[in-house]
């Protein structure tokens, strides 16, 4: 499959998903800047698809990456991860200013990051290419999909590590704790 057919279907599975189009029309009413939904609840959708699960893999949280440069403070992840649980309280949001994001990754992963200029960048740095996938609900409820290494991984269901940031231990830390294997055994890994 090509590149638009991959998005198509992407698009396809998520308008077919009231679970996610929930998450996304309440992250589209708290709108925070520059916001995207990603990471684990879309691989999570995908992966259940194509192993043609029908009970779904819920992720341990929602990751809401917004952009916000006016306000680095960790009060500013916590306000937009409160507003959100205010409009939908059974869901564990994790709102993450990715404008900060180099003002406390030394500190919690011991590497110094440049600062990012949006959203959309930041998703090109999560720990695994199928993973760096996020989308936002438009106004006209269509979806802005942003893959920066493509969609290819994510529907060949392949877990390829994101050098970007992600150490080989790193990368093998999380394939473990999240049971990649266990919950989807079609998965090929690729540390490179």
């Amino acid at each position: 499959m090509n590149e638009t057919a991959y998005e198509d279907q992407l698009r396809q599975l998520i308008g077919q998903n009231e679970r996610v189009m929930t998450l996304l029309r309440t992250v589209r009413r708290g709108n925070p800047p520059d916001w995207l939904v990603g990471a684990g609840v879309i691989r999570n959708l995908v992966w259940d698809h194509l192993h043609g699960f029908t009970q779904p893999h819920l992720p341990r949280d929602i990751d809401v990456a917004f952009f916000d440069p006016t306000d680095l403070s960790p009060e500013r992840d916590t306000a937009v991860t409160a507003q959100l649980t205010a409009l939908l309280p059974t869901v564990e949001w994790e709102a993450t200013n990715q404008a900060a994001v180099h003002v406390w990754y030394a500190v919690e992963y011991g590497q110094v990051v440049p600062p990012l200029r949006s959203a959309a960048e930041a998703i090109a740095t999560w720990p695994e290419t199928a993973t760096c996938t996020a989308v936002r609900l438009l106004p006209d409820d269509s979806l802005n999909i942003v893959a920066p290494f493509g969609l290819n991984d994510l529907f060949q269901m392949i877990l390829r590590r994101n050098p970007a940031r992600v150490t080989v231990e790193q990368f093998y830390q999380r394939l473990q704790s999240k049971q990649i294997r266990q919950k989807w055994p079609l998965v090929q890994v690729i540390d490179g």
